[in-house]
């Protein structure tokens, strides 16, 4: 994705990690438009994804990084739009309070990592940049795939995942959050609070079809990351 002004000077690294203060590790300084272009970049690389999701409403925004604290991948080409750089994509995660069915449909409370948007250009899928962003990820938060929680991934979200990290199976949940086998091991490393009085049953279907400087994780999953820096 094109702009108007020079994306090399936004962001210096090719992979850059935006937090709630839309700063990245390194800014062009003396500059007072540097905020409100950023802003601009993230909003349309929101619009474009929802557009691709067919989502009434974009779900990443500047105004939505701002008052959540979720970390934002944003990858780049350096010597698109003219050697003024290129927005290719991003990826944005943040932890989530999730109320989740394991195998055995009990209820459990836990606050994962979860992908909440990822976008590739659609003229830029399917040379590796998906896997490249997703993979810079994993790194700077330290986590694994499968202890991740995928906020309704469509279904080229979901062949990715099965291509690159051998995730298939889901565990059908009664919310729009899909986790994988794996999600529930205690190797995970993730904490679970047992949910007492269950009542509520997982209907046949409920599964979705699969149509971050870190992050501060929770007390309940230590995770960091000293990174700096479709699907």
């Amino acid at each position: 994705m094109d702009f108007p002004f020079d994306i090399n000077q936004l962001f210096a690294d090719r992979i850059s990690v935006l937090d709630q203060n839309l700063t990245v590790a390194r800014k062009a300084w003396g500059r007072p438009d540097t905020h409100n272009q950023i802003a601009t970049v993230i909003d349309e690389l929101g619009k474009a994804s929802a557009k691709a999701q067919q989502l009434a409403t974009p779900i990443t925004s500047a105004a939505k990084m701002q008052s959540n604290r979720h970390h934002l991948y944003l990858l780049k080409d350096r010597e698109g739009n003219g050697g003024r750089g290129m927005a290719v994509g991003f990826l944005k995660v943040g932890y989530k309070k999730l109320f989740l069915l394991n195998h055995r449909g009990a209820h459990l409370e836990t606050e994962p990592l979860c992908v909440l948007d990822f976008y590739i250009s659609e003229s830029l899928q399917r040379h590796g940049y998906g896997k490249e962003i997703f993979n810079y990820m994993l790194e700077c938060e330290r986590v694994e795939p499968q202890q991740m929680a995928f906020d309704r991934p469509s279904p080229k979200f979901q062949s990715f995942l099965k291509k690159h990290y051998s995730l298939e199976h889901c565990v059908p949940q009664v919310n729009n959050f899909v986790v994988f086998d794996g999600f529930f091991r205690e190797k995970s490393g993730t904490s679970f609070t047992r949910v007492p009085c269950v009542t509520d049953r997982v209907k046949q279907g409920s599964c979705v079809e699969l149509r971050c400087h870190p992050l501060s994780p929770p007390v309940s999953a230590a995770v960091s990351c000293h990174c700096t820096g479709s699907v």
